[in-house]
């Protein structure tokens, strides 16, 4: 890690000259070193994806600029606890980088903090599915947007099949470019090359030389973070859960804008 992020400093100069470079640096190291340790087993990547811990994934990282998300999301990087526990890591990590209020985890008190241990000890959480579903089966796009609705985030359900290519790439690409609202994608494995059934994680950044999205992988013991082209995430995200029966796709998820009372106002 170290040699890593001494390369990125050294070698970009001009670049670091710009605003919050030097922390992006830094957090391309940490995140680098957070995926490389325990990861030695991981499965080999597809010819179509690039690595994030590779000098090209981090060049890419370094030239994106839609890449808001990725600040947050770096600091809450998760790995999920359980093989079916995707959705409720990728939630938890959204959570957390929203900073809505959060249940108190013995380990942490007096401190909030979302945890995979305590996301479904919200009740309402624990009535739109319960973990024990989640632990046999995952979830589903619909049900990824309702369980983080249960904990006060603003959702907007996007399944593949109800948009385009075009307006996919749009709507992640200006998420990605704002703060305070992340992207979460529900996706098949295999149709980008990789194995093999539905997973979920978030989007980090965009880069648009070469049309690519940074997916931050939770599945850490599996995949590391990479880049993928659109059109193969595309392809991957326009598929039919079996589970449900209906296409998966993406989750839009923000806050609720201060009230003009809050503001002072």
């Amino acid at each position: 890690m170290i040699s890593s992020l001494f390369s990125v400093l050294t070698i970009k100069p001009a670049w670091l000259t710009r605003g919050r470079s030097l922390m992006l640096a830094i957090a391309v190291g940490s995140v680098i070193g957070s995926t490389t340790q325990g990861t030695s087993q991981t499965l080999p990547l597809a010819e179509n994806l690039t690595a994030y811990d590779t000098p090209q994934g981090e060049q890419l990282l370094i030239e994106s600029t839609a890449r808001d998300d990725f600040w947050e999301l770096s600091a809450q990087f998760l790995t999920q606890s359980t093989q079916s526990y995707c959705g409720v890591a990728s939630a938890v990590m959204v959570l957390n980088s929203l900073k809505l209020p959060a249940p108190i985890d013995p380990r942490y008190q007096p401190y909030g903090v979302f945890t995979q241990e305590n996301f479904f000890q919200n009740p309402k959480t624990e009535q739109v599915l319960p973990a024990k579903i989640v632990q046999r089966q995952g979830m589903t796009l619909g049900q990824l947007g309702e369980l983080l609705e249960s904990h006060g985030a603003v959702v907007k359900v996007i399944p593949a099949s109800t948009t385009t290519l075009e307006d996919f790439r749009r709507l992640t690409r200006e998420n990605l470019a704002q703060s305070d609202n992340y992207v979460l994608i529900n996706y098949l494995r295999k149709e980008m090359g990789q194995k093999i059934g539905g997973h979920i994680s978030p989007l980090a950044a965009y880069h648009q030389g070469s049309d690519r999205f940074l997916i931050l992988d939770v599945a850490r013991y599996k995949y590391p973070p990479v880049w993928v082209k659109t059109e193969d995430l595309w392809r991957s995200l326009n598929t039919v859960d079996q589970v449900s029966g209906q296409s998966r796709g993406f989750v839009l998820v923000g806050k609720h804008a201060p009230s003009a009372q809050a503001d002072g106002k």
